[in-house]
């Protein structure tokens, strides 16, 4: 016994047909676009806890220069956040322990220990961050706070801590 379609029925399958296939690339096309973008967030926290004053010897500490993008500096009983980012052109300088200044490796910009810059091209000293003690005592560096130099704000409270 053979079946045949007719005419009305022929367009009901096909039109449950092209809308489960059209149903189907949607879902794909979907599916790669959220696959093109990750959900992982590649930006460093813009505070971060510090650990305690005393874990700080006098000088420059680099523990927190490649996750966050910050020199911890103790001199003459201040401790600062000091960032890492040249203000020439937003190269990352180098710490010379020997030369005890911040050396940026493109077009060689010189900053002091505290900052300061003293040769090359960058404009401006190195920029420092909000510091300040949390009630357990621990340091917490807020980079959202930002203190510049030639503006007079190194000498803001929040711009160092005294140890």
């Amino acid at each position: 016994m053979k079946q045949s379609l007719n005419r009305r029925e022929f367009f009901s399958y096909l039109s449950v047909a092209w809308i489960a296939f059209s149903a189907a690339c949607a879902g794909l096309a979907t599916l790669a676009f959220r696959f093109s973008y990750p959900n992982v967030s590649f930006d460093p926290e813009m505070d971060f806890d510090a650990g305690r004053p005393g874990d700080y010897e006098e000088g420059v500490d680099e523990r927190w220069k490649n996750g966050y993008g910050v020199w911890m500096v103790k001199q003459e009983g201040r401790l600062v956040a000091l960032s890492n980012i040249c203000t020439h052109l937003g190269c990352i300088p180098n710490w010379l322990p020997a030369e005890l200044k911040f050396k940026c490796p493109c077009h060689g910009s010189g900053y002091y220990m505290s900052g300061v810059n003293f040769e090359g091209p960058a404009p401006r000293p190195l920029e420092r961050y909000k510091i300040s003690l949390t009630a357990k005592g621990t340091i917490l560096v807020d980079k959202t706070k930002v203190f510049r130099q030639e503006k007079g704000q190194w000498d803001n409270p929040d711009s160092f801590l005294s140890v």
